[in-house]
């Protein structure tokens, strides 16, 4: 079914639930007696993105994870537009499923923004379940200081169509997805066919154009997610490749000015835009530290 194994056992770690009307594929995987932790992953990737700190992290936790929609193994609808609202609600929905009462979050990238709207609903007490810590891996979370690559402005424009086509081979996206690591911490050849063949699943390289205007869902609802970060009522750490040209060294600086809550803190000087596959040691190293302390 795959090309490569590491994919296939990836795959077969989890299975399709029916969520909101679509096929969502979702991992769970540990005793539920277990504190739970929820993953939530970036773009243009898939849950695939945890596999690297999965297993640490997993030894005393019970882990979950979904692939958005329109990522990974889950429906790709060719829509016009996917909300982060929307995304949340699919969050929500895996919870209920999943029967979570309480729970770790872990976010990187797009999953930072969905995090950020859960913990709003949070504050506002309509949530599904309790969140217990959020964790933010490298992401967008002002829209001021997200230092968007020219690959995503171009999706992002009334070309973006056209673009997606144009960019949808491995070579471009190669270059675009090294752009944001770090110097020394690179993917190698066999981890970018990987990640490719996961975007291309279910054609999924067709819908870049569509899933990227989560970017306008920032700045729209900047207001909303900056104060769930301030106003939080659960401890916040910032996991932090500061080498990121997207969102690294200067997103942590622009943390603190805004005041909001922060709990933990580590940040890796030579690491990029993915920090749990450039560095998973020191990240789940930080991350299991940071929620024992929780």
């Amino acid at each position: 079914m795959f090309i490569n194994e590491a994919i296939e056992a990836w795959h077969a770690k989890g299975a399709l639930q029916r969520l909101n009307g679509h096929q969502v594929f979702c991992i769970d995987e540990g005793s539920e007696n277990r504190q739970a932790i929820l993953l939530i992953h970036g773009f243009p990737t898939s849950s695939y993105d945890f596999q690297a700190i999965w297993q640490t992290v997993g030894k005393h936790y019970r882990l979950l994870s979904i692939d958005l929609l329109g990522f990974g193994f889950s429906d790709k609808p060719n829509r016009k537009r996917y909300t982060i609202h929307s995304q949340a609600d699919l969050i929500e929905a895996f919870i209920r499923n999943s029967g979570l009462k309480s729970y770790h979050i872990l976010a990187h990238d797009y999953g930072v923004t969905v995090a950020q709207e859960l913990l709003a609903r949070n504050l506002e007490g309509s949530g599904q379940g309790s969140p217990l810590s959020c964790c933010f891996l490298n992401g967008g979370l002002f829209p001021e200081t997200h230092r968007s690559l020219l690959t995503q402005k171009l999706l992002l424009g009334p070309l973006g169509k056209l673009i997606t086509q144009v960019y949808s081979n491995q070579d471009r996206f190669e270059r675009s997805f090294c752009s944001v690591f770090g110097t020394e911490t690179k993917p190698n050849k066999r981890e970018i066919s990987e990640f490719w063949e996961i975007i291309n699943y279910k054609e999924g390289r067709h819908l870049l154009h569509n899933l990227i205007t989560y970017i306008h869902d920032r700045r729209d609802y900047r207001s909303r997610w900056v104060s769930a970060l301030q106003d939080s009522k659960v401890p916040l750490s910032l996991i932090n490749g500061s080498a990121d040209p997207v969102s690294g060294k200067h997103l942590v600086d622009r943390y603190k000015e805004l005041n909001c809550r922060l709990d933990h803190l580590c940040e890796l000087a030579e690491i990029g835009h993915y920090p749990h596959l450039e560095a998973p040691t020191k990240v789940s190293s930080a991350y299991l530290s940071f929620v024992a302390n929780v």
